[in-house]
């Protein structure tokens, strides 16, 4: 997959040192992925991914320090990062929105 907005991950993580370590993996692991439809998100991470409407992942970074929105179009292999912050500020967002 691409993913669009690294520069967005790392603005956070540079703000919130722990969040570097958990967030560069699961950009590794998103770069690396073919995701094809939302199955294989939760094959891949389980639990800690939820879907919401107009094809938004919502991914807990970081034993759930952590939330990440993402948009995904599957059919082009693309991921925009939506949102990223702490478990307190998502709770702050509407995640239909961001």
């Amino acid at each position: 997959m691409q993913v669009i907005a690294k520069r967005t991950l790392r603005e956070f993580w540079l703000r919130q040192p722990l969040a570097e370590a958990p967030l560069k993996l699961w950009y590794a692991r998103a770069t690396r992925a073919q995701w094809m439809r939302p199955s294989d998100l939760r094959t891949q991470f389980g639990t800690t991914v939820d879907f919401v409407a107009g094809n938004r992942v919502i991914f807990d970074v970081g034993g759930n320090k952590y939330r990440l929105v993402v948009k995904i179009d599957y059919a082009v292999g693309l991921v925009l990062v939506r949102f990223v912050g702490t478990h307190a500020a998502y709770d702050r967002i509407d995640v239909a929105t961001v």
